[in-house]
C-alpha cells in the first residue's frame, strides 16, 4: 500500500491523499442498511478536474479498483469502497462555479451539497428544485443515483434538471456533455445515460443544472384518511384537478406517530383522528399569487371532503416546515425502531392502493412488519421492512419487488441498485436489459475499475476471473 499511496501522492499532493485507516469510519460506508462498512486502501481528495482525469488513468493502467463517494447519504450501498482499491471523495471540489441568472442555469462541481446550492440561489431568487430529503447530500451524489425526492410530482428527478455534464471516463478521458440549452438531438444522449450509472460508467466533475423561479407563497394541507385504499385512491383526482402540488405525499399511520413523536410536533389533531385514521396525505402548494393559492387550496379541500377525507387541515407554516422535516426523517426513524430493509420501489400511481394491499397480504403470510411513507404523487413507495429472519426477509421483499414489476413498476425509483439491491435486480430485470447494460459498461470501462460491484458482480462486466487474480496479484 505504500507503493499505492506514494505513487497517488505524487498526482494529488500528500495533503490530498490519505491511507484508508487514517479517515473516520464513516468513509466505509453509505446509509445502506444491509451492507457491512469496507476499509480502503486509500482516500483521494481531489481538488480539480485535472487531478480526477490523471487519478483515473493511473488506476486504469493498474487495474485498481475506484468507488467515487459524496456525502455518504446514499441508500443501496453503492459508495461503499473495495477493501483493495481507491475512494475518491468529491468533498473539496465544492464550487459553484457560476450561476446564469438570465439562463435559469447553475454550474457547480460534484461537492456542492444542496443546502450550499439552495442558499445561492435563493440570493437571486432561483431554486434547484431536486429535494430527495437531505440537504446535505451533494449533487454528484444526486446525479449517481438520479435521486427524486417529494418535489419530483413537479419538478422531475435529477435527470429532468441535469443539462449536461463534464466526466471523467476509466481512461482519464474527459467528456463534455450537453450545455445551458433544454434540447439537442445530437447523437446518443451520454447525459442521460451517466445520470443514475452510480459512479460504475464515469465520474462527474462538474455539473449544468437548471432552475426554477423560487415561488412566494405556499398552503400545506393535511388530510387524515379511515384507510390506506382511501388515500392512494385519491391520488389520482387531486392530479387531475390540475393545481399542480409541489409535494403530494402519503404516509401511514405507525409512520406519523413515530416520525412526529421523534420531533415533538404536535399537529392539534383531535383523538378522533388519531385514533381512526390509518393514514394521511399531505399536500403542498406554492405559486406566486397569494389569492390564487387560497382558491386551489378551498377546491382542493372540497375534492378531499369528497374523496372520503375525514377532514382537511390548513397548517400554519411552523407545523407545516416541522411535518415536513418530519416527513424527512422517516428512514432514520425506521432504523432506529430496528428496520432490516429500505425499499423504494415504484409503480403507476394509480396502481398503488393495489400495490399496498398485496404486499400487506405479502406481510401477513411472513410474519413480517412492513410500514412506511411515499411519494402518492409519481407512485414512488418507500417501505421500512421489520423481519429478522434473513431467508424469509429475503423472500419477502423479493416477492415484494416481483408484485411492483408485474403491475409496471421498477425495483428502485431514486436510491438505486448499488450493492443492497443488486441480487433482486438481477434476479427480476429482464435478461435482454441486463445483457444490454452490460455491454455499455464495459463499453465505458473496460478494465472495470469504476465501483465494481454496484449493480453487477465484479466479474459480470466482460473480465475473465483469470484478469481479476491478476489484478489482485499486482502488488498495489
Amino acid at each position: 500500500m505504500n507503493k499505492l499511496f506514494n505513487s497517488l501522492a505524487g498526482i494529488l499532493g500528500k495533503d490530498n491523499i490519505l491511507p484508508g485507516d487514517s479517515v473516520s469510519s464513516d468513509y466505509y460506508h453509505d446509509e445502506a442498511l444491509g451492507i457491512p462498512p469496507s476499509e480502503p486502501a486509500v482516500v483521494a481528495f481531489p481538488t480539480q478536474e485535472t487531478e480526477v482525469s490523471a487519478l483515473l488513468a493511473f488506476c486504469n493502467e493498474h487495474s485498481i479498483p475506484i468507488t467515487a463517494r459524496g456525502s455518504g447519504t446514499g441508500l443501496s450501498g453503492a459508495s461503499v469502497p473495495p477493501p483493495n482499491g481507491v475512494l475518491i471523495s468529491f468533498e473539496r471540489m465544492n464550487k459553484i462555479v457560476e450561476i446564469d441568472i438570465p439562463n435559469h442555469v447553475a454550474v457547480v462541481q460534484p461537492g456542492v451539497t444542496l443546502a450550499e446550492l439552495d442558499k445561492a440561489t435563493a440570493e437571486v431568487g432561483l431554486t434547484y428544485p431536486v429535494f430527495p430529503g437531505e440537504l446535505g447530500a451533494t449533487i454528484g451524489g444526486n446525479i449517481a443515483t438520479n435521486a427524486g425526492g417529494m418535489r419530483a410530482i413537479k419538478y422531475g428527478v435529477t435527470r429532468h434538471n441535469v443539462l449536461g455534464l463534464r466526466a471523467c471516463l476509466s481512461t482519464g478521458e474527459i467528456i463534455v456533455t450537453g450545455g445551458k440549452f433544454t434540447k439537442a438531438t445530437s447523437g446518443y444522449d451520454l447525459t442521460q445515460l451517466i445520470i443514475g450509472s452510480e459512479g460504475t460508467l464515469a465520474l462527474v466533475t462538474e455539473a449544468t443544472l437548471a432552475l426554477q423561479p423560487r415561488p412566494v407563497y405556499s398552503h400545506t394541507l393535511l388530510a387524515p384518511f379511515k384507510t390506506l385504499s382511501e388515500a392512494t385512491n385519491a391520488v389520482p383526482s387531486i392530479i387531475a384537478t390540475g393545481v399542480d402540488p409541489l409535494l403530494l405525499e402519503y404516509i401511514d399511520n405507525l409512520t406519523m406517530r413515530a416520525t412526529t413523536e421523534r420531533v415533538g410536533l404536535d399537529l392539534g389533531l383531535t383523538d378522533e383522528i388519531k385514533q381512526q385514521a390509518l393514514a394521511y396525505l399531505i399536500i403542498v402548494l406554492e405559486g406566486n399569487s397569494s389569492t390564487r393559492l387560497d382558491e386551489d387550496g378551498e377546491a382542493l379541500a372540497e375534492l378531499l371532503d369528497r374523496l372520503g377525507a375525514m377532514d382537511v387541515f390548513v397548517l400554519p407554516k411552523k407545523a407545516a416546515t416541522s411535518l415536513i422535516e418530519a416527513r424527512e426523517s422517516a428512514f432514520f426513524v425506521a432504523k432506529a425502531f430496528g428496520a432490516q430493509e429500505i425499499m423504494d420501489a415504484v409503480v403507476p400511481r394509480a396502481s398503488i392502493p393495489v400495490y399496498i394491499e398485496e404486499l400487506a397480504q405479502l406481510a401477513r403470510e411472513s410474519g413480517a412488519m412492513i410500514a412506511g411513507c411515499g411519494h402518492a404523487g409519481d407512485g414512488n413507495i418507500h417501505l421500512s421492512v421489520f423481519l429478522e429472519d434473513v431467508t424469509k426477509r429475503h423472500e419477502l421483499v423479493q416477492a415484494a419487488f416481483r408484485v411492483g414489476i408485474r403491475l409496471g413498476g421498477a425495483i428502485s425509483a431514486e436510491h438505486g441498485i448499488g450493492k443492497e439491491k443488486k441480487a433482486y435486480f438481477l434476479a427480476l430485470e429482464d435478461p435482454v436489459k441486463i445483457a444490454l447494460m452490460r455491454r455499455i459498461k464495459d463499453a465505458f470501462d473496460p478494465k472495470g475499475i469504476l465501483n465494481p460491484g454496484v449493480i453487477f458482480d465484479p466479474d459480470e462486466t466482460g473480465r475473465t476471473n483469470d484478469e481479476s487474480k491478476e489484478q489482485s496479484d499486482e502488488g498495489w
